[in-house]
C-alpha cells in the first residue's frame, strides 16, 4: 500500500535495550478532510528518513501489522501498526521538469520531430 501526503512531524530515534530501533513519522494526508498518520520506520528502514526534512511531500510504501495482547487479567486486546518500508520524494512536486524555450527568453525552439520513413514511398516490407 502507498501513502501520499505533506510529512508533519519526524521523531526521535528510539533504541531499547534488546538492540530494537525505530522512529516514527507523522504523514498529514491530502484529503478533503487530512489525517495525521503515524508511521513507523524500524532497523535498517530508520535510515530512510534521513534523506527526508519536515514539511517535504513524500510517497510512503507501508505495511499494516496487526497484533493481539492478552493482559494478566485475561482480557485479550488487539492492536495495529503502520510500517514503512519505503520512501521517495512525490515527483508530482518536481518543478525541474525540463521546458521548451521560447524566442523571447534568447533560447531556439526545439527542432520538430519528424518521421524520416513516412516519405518512403519504395516500401518493400510485406505487411
Amino acid at each position: 500500500m502507498e501513502l501520499t501526503g505533506t510529512i508533519k512531524k519526524i521523531s526521535d530515534l528510539q533504541t531499547f535495550a534488546s538492540g530494537f530501533q525505530k522512529k516514527e513519522l507523522v504523514l498529514l494526508t491530502e484529503e478533503q478532510y487530512p489525517q495525521p498518520i503515524n508511521i513507523e520506520f524500524t532497523q535498517d528502514k530508520v535510515d530512510l528518513l534521513n534523506a527526508h526534512k519536515v514539511g517535504d511531500k513524500v510517497k510512503v510504501h507501508i505495511n499494516i501489522r496487526g497484533r493481539e495482547w492478552t493482559s494478566p487479567q485475561g482480557e485479550v486486546k488487539y492492536f495495529n501498526s503502520i510500517v514503512g518500508w519505503r520512501m521517495e520524494k512525490d515527483a508530482s512536486t518536481d518543478f525541474n521538469e525540463p521546458t521548451q524555450a521560447s524566442p523571447s527568453q534568447g533560447g531556439t525552439p526545439a527542432t520538430e520531430n519528424k518521421n524520416v520513413f513516412a516519405e518512403d514511398e519504395d516500401d518493400d516490407l510485406p505487411f
